[in-house]
């Protein structure tokens, strides 16, 4: 294989599989939400479209990934628990945190305007995730009553708060009346001095939101005297209860019950040692170069139904270019960025401590928050072709250990643009040309490199090296260091100079040493 050389760095790759017989749980905060509640002007303590929404996505979840059983979620977080006897992905953890988050992200966009027709989506909206491993079914009701708790307490103390700061009162003087409270007082504050009775608030507010799967009759058609015809499927059902993690709620359910498992008692007080533990992250190497490397979900099936040019559509590449920029313009450590096709990886500089290196959080954050953009200058690029459904993207943190080893991570990634994008220019023009896929295949295979140029040159009258470098080369993305001349993000000569510090797109040669020479800054570190 002509990239044997570099293959070497795939061995930096670690296993994280969350073993058998651990119960799986994906939980999702929104990220930077008190801001983006405060830009979207979002109704204080709760609004409802809002959480709405969040339940919206959270169905959408369900109903995209079959393992999921269960879901609880309250403000701008949700938890989401997969089947017992699951292997989504091989029960690789970084794989299902980030494809939740990612699509959680994109459904998030894509049903904006469903719950705010008025309201302009101002900025991409992103989420944080981790995986919660549960050794049994009573971790797991500890892990649910810890949260239903969470959102009973927060939310009381909300509704106090927005009472008394819309009464006149600053949010610090809300704050120091509310001080030290303990439920009862925050329950008579409410009903002496503003006449609400807790307990009458809606449930979605002081309960949260549950899913899960039922078995539910719907028509799938009709005959021919126009009877309808109705099968059982199983669809995400919501609910409110006032004790998720209460036995009857469980156990009355036999889905749960069923793909998840039994809970024998009641529960109380959780245990702290428990809470711990459902807070615990594992961290990435110190002093590291950390790689998040993004992956498009089914992508062959997304680029087929939404029509991509054949072998490369050049507004596809953008698009994707554009969601890299984006995330380099918000996330100061990530010094580059390198992709092609439906792929990218960025790079963090090596003394990063963003989310003090958790391993969970950074890839979700990056996944999602490129997603979401996705979704959102979809018609930037696509203005006539409408998006069929919320794409969605997978992630992974690798660290390398020496600058060495990550140049030569990169050097992989472009021998493997080089090579994909040789081979499909190949295929793809057979295909146009008459020959079916499987006879295009079998044409191709043992081919070398000078032997593809050949056919390019000899059938199609095509020279590969002439083929823009956005498809030889693959996209670099990473801050310029002087002034530089850009066009749409791309460095371009003869144009006015942007200034230092922008984010631009170039297409280069970063194989060869020659690039990182000419651009030290780029992963400078002292």
């Amino acid at each position: 294989m002509a990239n044997s050389k570099y293959e070497y760095v795939k061995s930096f790759e670690l296993e994280d599989e969350v073993m058998l017989p651990n119960l799986i749980l994906v939980r999702i905060d929104g990220r930077d939400f008190s801001r983006f509640s405060q830009v979207h002007e979002f109704e204080k303590p709760n609004d409802e479209a809002a959480l709405n929404l969040m339940n919206s996505c959270s169905s959408a979840v369900l109903e995209e990934f079959p393992d999921i059983i269960f879901a609880y979620g309250y403000s701008d977080e949700y938890s989401f628990v997969f089947k017992k006897t699951s292997r989504f992905y091989q029960r690789r953890a970084s794989k299902f945190l980030s494809l939740v988050a990612s699509f959680f992200a994109s459904a998030y966009v894509t049903k904006w305007k469903e719950f705010f027709p008025q309201r302009k989506l101002e900025y991409s909206p992103s989420f944080t995730s981790k995986v919660v491993s549960c050794a049994s079914p009573e971790v797991l009701q500890a892990y649910l009553a810890w949260r239903q708790q969470d959102c009973h307490a927060n939310n009381q103390y909300e509704t106090c708060f927005w009472m008394l700061v819309k009464s006149g009162k600053t949010i610090g003087e809300a704050q120091e009346v509310l001080k030290d409270t303990q439920k009862q007082q925050k329950n008579e504050l409410l009903f002496q001095k503003f006449g609400i009775n807790y307990k009458t608030l809606p449930k979605l507010f002081r309960q949260g939101s549950c899913l899960f799967k039922k078995k539910v009759e719907e028509t799938v058609k009709h005959d021919e005297n126009g009877n309808p015809v109705k099968r059982l499927r199983r669809k995400a059902v919501l609910v409110h209860s006032e004790n998720i993690a209460g036995r009857s709620f469980w156990n009355e359910h036999p889905s749960l019950y069923n793909d998840i498992g039994h809970f024998t008692k009641d529960i109380g007080r959780v245990e702290p040692d428990f809470v711990r533990s459902f807070r615990f992250e594992s961290k990435l190497l110190p002093l590291t170069w950390v790689v998040v490397r993004i992956d498009g979900s089914h992508f062959h099936r997304f680029s087929d139904v939404h029509e991509f040019e054949k072998p490369n559509d050049e507004q596809a590449l953008k698009l994707m270019n554009s969601c890299a920029v984006a995330v380099l313009e918000e996330f100061e450590d990530i010094h580059f960025a390198y992709g092609v096709s439906d792929e990218y990886s960025f790079v963090l500089k090596r003394e990063s401590e963003l989310y003090q290196r958790q391993s969970s959080k950074i890839i979700s954050a990056i996944a999602s928050l490129f997603t979401s953009t996705y979704v959102i200058r979809w018609g930037e690029f696509f203005p006539h072709k409408e998006l069929k459904y919320p794409p969605s993207f997978d992630g992974r943190a690798v660290c390398y250990p020496t600058y060495k080893i990550l140049l030569d991570y990169l050097a992989w990634r472009q021998v493997d643009c080089h090579i994909n994008n040789q081979y499909n220019t190949c295929f793809w023009m057979l295909v146009k040309s008459g020959k079916t896929k499987t006879q295009s295949q079998d044409y191709l295979k043992g081919t070398q490199t000078r032997e593809k140029n050949e056919l390019l040159s000899s059938q199609f009258g095509i020279e590969y090296n002439t083929l823009p470098l956005i498809f030889r080369m693959g996209s670099s993305v990473f801050r310029s260091k002087e002034a530089v001349a850009v066009k749409n993000g791309v460095v371009v000569s003869g144009k006015k100079p942007k200034r230092e510090g922008e984010v631009v797109v170039d297409h280069c040669n970063i194989i060869e040493r020659g690039f990182w020479e000419e651009h030290p800054h780029i992963l400078s570190y002292s």
